[in-house]
């Protein structure tokens, strides 16, 4: 049985702008609404329907985000657990399917909170019997985190079957399809990556400047 641990706080369900998610629709994210004056996007060169195409795009992005946090939401109530429990989960069952062993301090670097927190989640988690603390394989100083099996068979139920759903998409794509959608998303992971540390650089300026 899955042992009540925390249900998902209401915090863990708002954007960062204080939005609900399910307040968050598609129409937030196009070409108009994120940049109706057009200081950030040049359009320059492109015709009425290369920008419908684009704006498509983005309105497909934005309802596949949405349908991820649904997925999430609901394996978070099945599984009465809250996000950090899931995202730490997660990572414990996508290294041990890679060969590695992962600490509560790696858990704390992944998840970027305090070893304090990582330790009294890592001491609810056990308590509910959803991870068992084991001596590291190759450390004897240190301890190493496992997804009990029970656990793992229903994060693999509840998430699986959702990428399950994703391959047998990618699947009806051709070879030279799938190359121009890997390097869609991985310029586009970049191109937000860069955005993210040019804004925090951004904060830390107006910080010291304060």
């Amino acid at each position: 049985m899955i042992v009540a641990v925390n249900e998902p706080s209401s915090e863990s369900l708002n954007t960062p702008g204080g939005i609900m998610e399910d307040q968050v629709s598609p129409g937030m994210f196009s070409l108009a609404s994120s940049d109706p004056e057009g200081h950030l996007i040049n359009p320059a060169g492109m015709d009425a329907e290369d920008l419908s195409q684009i704006d498509q795009i983005m309105q497909e992005l934005s309802r596949m985000r949405e349908i991820e946090r649904k997925i999430m939401r609901s394996t978070q109530r099945f599984m009465k657990l809250n996000e950090t429990d899931m995202r730490a989960i997660r990572k414990v069952i996508s290294s041990t399917y890679n060969g590695k062993a992962v600490t509560a301090g790696d858990l704390a670097r992944y998840l970027g909170i305090s070893s304090a927190s990582v330790t009294k989640m890592l001491d609810r988690l056990e308590a509910g019997k959803h991870v068992v603390r084991k001596p590291h394989p190759t450390d004897r100083r240190s301890q190493c985190v496992e997804v009990t099996e029970e656990t793992h068979q229903a994060a693999r139920e509840q998430i699986g079957r959702h990428h399950a759903q994703r391959f047998e998409v990618l699947r009806s794509f051709s070879h030279s399809e799938r190359d121009v959608i890997i390097r869609f998303l991985a310029g586009t992971s970049q191109a937000m990556e860069t955005s993210l540390d040019s804004a925090a650089h951004i904060d830390e300026s107006s910080d010291s400047d304060s």
